[in-house]
């Protein structure tokens, strides 16, 4: 069942500079939030409304472009796992999507081939059109990258706070050398029994979406219903990932969502991450959080989004045990997941 009841939360962030009071209360609310829904409505985060225009008005521009052109950067060229592709090129939970992408990633230096483990293979540089094909395209994405890691980087101290941990813990978990994913998403309306992107978990941290007018997102509650998360003018949509239910000990469950679409849509999804290397080791959490995941059995029981070999074997898309212990092992094994024939082309030794 489908509820458009208002169940997604609505958090300022202006109240973290509104005083002791205001950000204690704030990091309370969304700490809550998080453990409870894993979804909310970021309102407050400084983002002008003119950029997110410039922004979209790229990423349309970018979709507009003849398939052939789009083509020069397929994903597929990519041993990083970088670029565009066609709609269903994409599995999620072993099922085509139904969206056209491109995907961009933190450029950092890439390791040399052979490396181990296989994960750091996803270090490297994007892959860009021609300037002069779409001017100040990249240099507009780079600049997205800037403005959502510092938006992510402000949850981020809040959601420590609101565990009871220093408001820097998470910066200085995740390192100096970060590595941080994006899609940009033109939707097509969704075909009847299929979706622009099935039921999943996302594998990073937390998510910040801007959605640019048209629905489509929606959120499985703890009640079993799916709920519409509509887009709200001026706010962004934050959802937690696996990352954050690994290293909380499931206090934070990751929030399973979807897209089904009656009309084009486009979305612009940022995915925050640490160093490939990051060990999701459990955070000190005070006892009283582990005594929340103890008492709630939709917390205890948790899984993750199935690997390559359990989709194989037949285990369900989010009933997993296993948690990837790094988090460049997390992506490693969504890319397994997603992108079999890429990893098959371009690490044949490893499939």
């Amino acid at each position: 069942m489908t509820t458009t009841a208002p169940a997604i939360p609505v958090l300022d962030l202006r109240r973290w500079d509104a005083g002791a009071a205001e950000r204690t209360a704030l990091a309370a609310e969304m700490g809550r939030v998080c453990h409870e829904v894993g979804f909310f409505y970021a309102e407050g985060h400084g983002i002008d409304d003119a950029f997110l225009q410039r922004y979209f008005g790229a990423l349309q521009a970018f979709f507009a472009l003849p398939e052939e052109v789009k083509a020069r950067i397929d994903k597929r060229h990519s041993p990083h796992f970088r670029g565009w592709e066609r709609i269903g090129a994409e599995l999620t939970n072993n099922r085509p999507d139904y969206r056209e992408q491109l995907d961009v990633s933190t450029e950092n230096p890439p390791y040399e081939r052979g490396a181990d483990p296989a994960f750091l293979h996803l270090a490297g540089p994007n892959q860009w059109l021609p300037e002069d094909v779409l001017p100040g395209f990249r240099e507009l994405v780079g600049e997205y990258f800037r403005r959502m890691d510092a938006l992510a980087r402000r949850i981020m101290s809040i959601m420590a706070v609101g565990l009871e941990l220093p408001p820097d813990t998470f910066d200085v978990l995740f390192g100096e050398r970060t590595h941080s994913l994006a899609k940009l998403i033109s939707y097509p309306p969704t075909p009847p029994g299929e979706a622009g992107v099935n039921g999943h978990h996302d594998a990073g941290f937390l998510t910040v979406l801007a959605q640019f007018g048209v629905g489509g997102l929606q959120a499985l509650l703890p009640d079993g219903n799916w709920a519409d998360v509509a887009p709200r003018p001026g706010a962004f949509v934050i959802n937690t990932g696996e990352m954050l239910q690994e290293l909380t000990g499931n206090y934070v469950v990751a929030a399973t969502h979807r897209v089904i679409t009656g009309e084009p849509r486009f979305s612009a999804a940022y995915f925050h991450g640490p160093d490939l290397r990051t060990e999701l080791t459990p955070l000190p959490l005070a006892e009283r959080f582990r005594a929340a995941v103890a008492a709630s059995p939709r917390h205890a029981n948790a899984g993750f989004m199935a690997r390559r070999n359990e989709l194989e074997a037949g285990v369900e898309g989010i009933a997993s045990r296993q948690g990837a212990g790094v988090y460049g092992q997390q992506l490693w094994n969504y890319y397994c997941r997603s992108y079999p024939d890429n990893v098959a082309t371009h690490y044949p030794e490893l499939v």
